[in-house]
């Protein structure tokens, strides 16, 4: 896996776990009563951006540190994926003698 490639995972393992994080223990203003003037009772009442921000760091790090492990190590491949068999036989297994 190339550097970029590692980046790019990265980024996107990060951003899901964070869109996923977003709700978790979100206290709205309807649930508090303190609707603010002109704001909906839906609306957060106090959004923690750095400790959201922070979490979604290390619950991001780990998922791409395992998810980095099975592709670097060849547990899963791309061939195990391939469910209905579109790429042929792998180069070892098409026989022949190779020359």
């Amino acid at each position: 896996m190339a550097i970029t490639s590692a980046f790019v995972l990265f980024a996107v393992i990060w951003f899901m776990v964070f869109f996923i994080l977003l709700p978790v223990g979100l206290r709205t203003q309807g649930d508090e009563n303190e609707i603010v003037p002109g704001t909906h009772a839906g609306s957060p009442a106090r959004f923690p951006l750095k400790k959201k921000a922070l979490q979604t760091t290390v619950i991001g790090t780990v998922l791409w540190a395992v998810i980095a492990w099975v592709i670097l190590s060849g547990t899963i491949t791309v061939r195990d994926l391939d469910w209905f068999d579109r790429m042929g036989p792998a180069p070892s297994e098409a026989g022949g003698t190779g020359g």
